[in-house]
């Protein structure tokens, strides 16, 4: 058997990890794990996954990289399962896998294509130990993005995702400190044939006045925003170090909308920080609702060694769980009745194998049988079933 490489956290781990998957072709017995460490939880799941992994292949070596390999080295490292690490800056060089150089990444293996755009953050969020995983913001010039979804769409990719750790940060470090917005438009512009461009998760203070209008008017960048927003309440977005008010969202989001009524808003949300009392919980659930979040993900807080908050005076576990929860009931909620507005609506769905879709505004929808993988059909939904509509 050959290379299996396991995927875990973010957008930008997929997509690194199916460059891994075309640059490890053809050896054998070999089982990498791409780790996230992104809270303790991940960390947690990584060492569940060394140790499924382990288990169903004993014959393989097994190897893990991500950040995890940099966060969590040592105690990785020291692991019986464990054959060997990769530092997280090092695992696309062939060097470190003592392949040959002259390998290149494969075709797309989804009807979607994550393109890495962007690595590495020069943030310094309180909780976060990213940074100590991905190193500094590093951004794809426009050349090698434009390679990257060519390859992409001669493949038969339908649809592009531009990702990273802080996409908004892009270009920062390039010649001319180009901003998203143009990034985007050249990707536009010079694939004609591209039908459906989204990005992942963006930091709304850095949305440049041309990423707006794009977000806005542009008929192929989807109308789907997820906001790496975290929190709701002032002071804890203070305490996070966050570049952002609450009162910051809701205007960029309104402003969206004024122009795009059908924008679907994903956000990330944490839950318990560290001196999060009663009140600033209360204002956490309450932007669910005013922004209309309907794609959310929610994070119990979990201290980081090393990062400013896991000094901070920390929330009680069985409350940061029930808060939690209370986050992802409200998300539920609000869905549920987004959900319900689409019925009756015709969407343009983006067929994938599991014999459901995405449409544009990434609203999960069941497909007829036999629908061919890659195509965009036109659905009508008639009902929700089990949160699809169908």
């Amino acid at each position: 058997m050959g290379v299996e490489v396991v995927s875990l956290g973010c957008r930008l781990n997929l997509s690194e990890s199916e460059e891994l998957r075309a640059l490890l072709a053809g050896e054998d017995k070999l089982v990498v794990i791409n780790s996230c460490a992104v809270t303790s939880e991940a960390v947690r799941q990584t060492r569940q996954a060394i140790r499924r992994l382990r288990k169903s292949r004993p014959e393989a070596r097994l190897i893990v990289t991500g950040c995890a390999a940099e966060v969590e080295r040592a105690a990785l490292a020291s692991m019986d399962e464990v054959d060997g690490l990769v530092a997280n800056p090092a695992k696309l060089d062939p060097r470190a896998w003592n392949v040959a150089p002259t390998r290149t990444a494969g075709t797309a293996q989804h009807t979607r294509a994550f393109i890495a755009v962007q690595n590495g953050c020069d943030h310094a969020c309180t909780f976060c130990v990213i940074p100590q995983g991905r190193g500094r913001s590093r951004s794809l010039p426009v050349e090698g993005v434009l390679r990257e979804v060519e390859r992409h769409l001669d493949a038969g990719a339908s649809e592009v995702v531009l990702t990273g750790v802080d996409v908004t940060s892009w270009g920062h470090d390039l010649p001319d400190l180009p901003r998203l917005g143009r990034l985007v438009q050249a990707v536009l512009d010079t694939f004609p044939t591209l039908r459906r461009l989204r990005l992942s998760s963006l930091d709304g203070v850095e949305i440049d006045p041309l990423l707006f209008e794009l977000f806005a008017s542009e008929a192929r960048v989807m109308p789907h925003l997820h906001l790496s927003l975290q929190h709701g309440d002032d002071l804890i977005l203070k305490r996070m170090r966050r570049r952002h008010l609450r009162r910051d969202a809701i205007d960029l989001v309104e402003h969206l909308r004024e122009r795009r009524p059908d924008l679907a808003l994903g956000a990330d949300l944490i839950a318990g920080f560290p001196t999060e009392d009663e009140a600033a919980h209360a204002a956490n659930l309450t932007i669910i609702a005013e922004l209309g979040v309907v794609h959310g993900h929610v994070f119990p807080y979990s201290p980081r060694p090393g990062t400013p908050a896991a000094r901070m005076p920390q929330t009680d576990p069985a409350t940061i769980k029930a808060r939690a929860a209370a986050l992802r009931s409200e998300v539920a909620r609000v869905r549920v009745d987004w959900l319900a507005s689409l019925v009756g609506q015709p969407q343009q769905v983006l067929a994938e194998r599991d014999g459901t879709g995405h449409a544009q505004n990434f609203a999960r929808v069941q497909l007829p049988p036999a629908t061919p993988v890659g195509n965009i059909v036109t659905i009508t939904p008639t009902r929700i079933v089990e949160g699809l509509l169908a």
